[in-house]
């Protein structure tokens, strides 16, 4: 499924079908140096206010820079090695401003389970935690049910498990600000299951 069909489907109403194979696609038609939009068919503004979260929302950074807003791994960019060639799958990542907040939204598919597993340095990196904590983050995280937003202590980054369409494990994770208590963790779950909802 290209990005062309995934935006179609959101289009056309309701949420829109997630698939390892669609999503694969969409990263592996992204140029190396990523895209200044995202491929991946997220109304930010509607997670935002369905979050109760306030300030305009958009695609960007706060530093106003000329980063790429999406960037992809894995798919046939993976190399022998990597943790998305050894359980294939594939990660793609969008930028996203909410008032002067920066939000990170990865989303990743792999072919066997725990999906989420690749994200774990960016997990420790966003929110401080040492080994052990992200340890039993990833434990919680990974035996929650599709759907349910799963928060880390520091309230910043919240994950929830997708439903894909067909065989494969999925995660949308989404760090908001830049570090812990950088925003309410009860409106971090909320915008993350509001992300959540807009695939399955």
């Amino acid at each position: 499924m290209t990005a062309t069909a995934l935006l179609a489907g959101c289009q056309s109403g309701g949420a829109t079908p997630l698939s390892l194979s669609g999503l694969t696609e969409t990263a592996d038609s992204m140029g190396a140096k990523g895209a200044d939009t995202c491929p991946l068919p997220y109304d930010i503004a509607k997670a935002a206010k369905a979050a109760g979260l306030e300030g305009e929302a958009r695609p960007g950074h706060a530093d106003g820079g000329d980063e790429p807003v999406a960037t992809a791994e894995g798919g046939k960019r993976a190399r022998p090695g990597d943790v998305l060639a050894q359980n294939p799958g594939v990660l793609v990542s969008c930028d996203f401003l909410i008032g002067q907040e920066d939000v990170v939204v990865h989303t990743v598919a792999t072919r066997d389970r725990q999906a989420i597993n690749p994200l774990a340095p960016t997990i420790q990196q966003q929110t401080g935690m040492d080994l052990e904590a992200l340890s039993a983050y990833l434990k919680q995280a990974g035996e929650a049910g599709a759907g349910k937003p799963v928060v880390t202590a520091s309230g910043n980054l919240a994950s929830v498990r997708l439903k894909l369409d067909g065989k494969g494990d999925a995660f949308l994770v989404v760090a908001v600000g830049a570090g812990p208590g950088a925003q309410d963790s009860a409106r971090v779950s909320a915008l993350a299951k509001a992300l959540a909802g807009q695939v399955r």
